[in-house]
């Protein structure tokens, strides 16, 4: 591992993805040293290979998220950082020391926890100080540190209050408060967000954004919620069986995935098999029998009857009830389902040869009048740069 110093809600995609290419671009322009880089870190239980041979570069201020499904390594990853769990085989740099033999009591290190563990019987104020009175810091540093950690995550109304009498979002940001209050170069946040209700889960990932903007503590977040993800790091890293399979940004992560498990792991996306064929400034892909083939203008190389992958997100199909002009990604189909999720509609279409492609449109008319419904013929449609082409 390598760190680096200085290096939807109302809002849609598109900024989200936009911010957290902005915060990384901006975190690369800051420049700063680098820390040495190191081969890998390899963790291992019994047989069992937990993290394999993984390296990744996390840049200080930034804010980080290790994405994957359940058993691909991500929280073993967040406990060797934590100091839980000593790596097998590799080191772990933070400012270019090796910190994987240090405890985690003296790691500039600090990790907020699922359950947040505040101690029930001692204030809001008090959950704040226990790790500086513990560190036997001066009394009025502590009373200025918590005062500003209260005001920073706006709950000095709620100082003197208990854990049990606030609310779920409020006791979240108490542990955030107290997990800050030691300024850490590095805070762990373990599914932070999991026992909220989405609304509130959704209020705090733009609350987490600010705050760690605010305090320019380097956040790494562990979480299998995509969205969670992808809304609130600035780079995403996708996990599978132990191996960064893609880091990058939000927006690339989502536009530009690197294999099908990414493709198929972040969002919706219609996967279709077949060979490419140069052709122009592309391929073209047969996929079925009897059937024109598809068209996708890539940069990629494949060889001419090449196994590949056509991966096409449903807010890029169109769907029409007649025909396209001007577009050689046309098909027609059958409406075999429809899921109303209030300001879209997801489309799942039949072809005749059985493939099912889905397609989504924006709600922007009352549902009285949607166009379309079920078993409709209608024409699905789209760009020759919408679709990504992955290999085989």
């Amino acid at each position: 591992m390598l760190f680096r110093p200085g290096a939807h809600a109302d809002r849609s995609r598109q900024q989200r993805d936009t911010h957290g290419a902005d915060r990384f671009r901006a975190l690369e322009r800051s420049g700063g040293g680098t820390a040495h880089p190191v081969p890998g870190v390899t963790k291992r239980f019994g047989d069992f290979t937990a993290i394999d041979n993984l390296s990744f570069d996390i840049y200080e201020k930034e804010f980080f998220a290790l994405l994957g499904p359940s058993g691909c390594g991500k929280t073993t990853m967040m406990r060797m950082l934590a100091g839980f769990e000593a790596p097998s085989e590799g080191s772990i740099l933070l400012g270019g020391q090796d910190i994987a033999p240090i405890p985690p009591n003296r790691r500039p290190v600090n990790m907020m926890f699922q359950s947040y563990a505040l101690f029930p019987h001692l204030s809001v104020w008090e959950n704040i100080a226990f790790g500086l009175k513990r560190d036997r810091m001066e009394k009025d540093r502590i009373n200025a540190r918590v005062a500003e950690m209260l005001k920073l995550t706006r709950l000095e109304q709620f100082a003197s209050r208990k854990p049990h009498q606030i609310s779920g979002g409020q006791r979240q940001r108490v542990a955030l408060a107290r997990s800050l209050a030691k300024a850490p170069k590095l805070l762990l946040l373990d599914e932070p967000m999991g026992a909220l209700d989405a609304k509130l889960r959704q209020k705090t990932q733009f609350e987490l954004m600010d705050i760690q903007e605010k305090t320019g503590t380097t956040f790494v977040i562990v979480t299998h919620d995509q969205e969670e993800a992808m809304t609130v790091a600035s780079r995403v890293a996708v996990m599978d069986q132990g191996r960064i399979v893609q880091a990058d940004t939000p927006a690339r992560i989502y536009e530009q995935p690197n294999s099908v498990y990414v493709a198929d792991f972040i969002g919706e996306v219609t996967i279709i098999d077949g060979t490419a064929n140069p052709e122009g400034d592309g391929y073209e892909i047969a996929y079925a029998e009897g059937v024109p083939p598809l068209f996708v203008a890539t940069d990629k190389k494949f060889a001419r009857g090449q196994a590949c992958h056509l991966a096409i997100r449903p807010e890029k199909v169109a769907i029409s009830a007649e025909r396209p002009e001007g577009r050689r990604n046309v098909l027609r189909g059958r409406i075999l389902d429809i899921a109303y999720l209030g300001n879209i509609s997801t489309y799942l279409v039949e072809l005749p040869h059985g493939k099912v492609i889905k397609a989504q449109t924006a709600n922007t008319r009352r549902l009285a009048h949607r166009p379309f419904t079920w078993e409709d013929e209608v024409w699905l449609s789209w760009s020759d740069t919408a679709a990504v082409l992955l290999e085989g």
